[in-house]
């Protein structure tokens, strides 16, 4: 049982004994709520690139049916016709 110096003392002895603790626990909620948001925008910035390749791959293919035909057969023509 502690004594009477132990407890009404200015500060009581367990805040003392478990003020490392605390201290730690604290810093090691800081530290992961930091590493959360780290992830969370690492996930927020990969999934932009995926719709901005998306949209890329996209559009190139939809040029590639815009071209007409015609046309790539009339270059392709003046390409063979070319003396050499």
């Amino acid at each position: 049982m502690p004594s009477d110096s132990q407890t009404s003392g200015p500060v009581d002895a367990r805040v003392l004994a478990t003020a490392p603790a605390v201290a730690l626990q604290t810093l090691y909620q800081g530290i992961s709520k930091a590493m959360v948001i780290a992830v969370q925008n690492a996930v927020a910035a990969q999934q932009q690139a995926n719709i901005t390749a998306q949209a890329v791959v996209t559009m190139g293919v939809s040029t590639l049916y815009a071209i007409d035909t015609a046309t790539l057969g009339q270059a392709a023509a003046k390409e063979i016709g070319k003396p050499q």
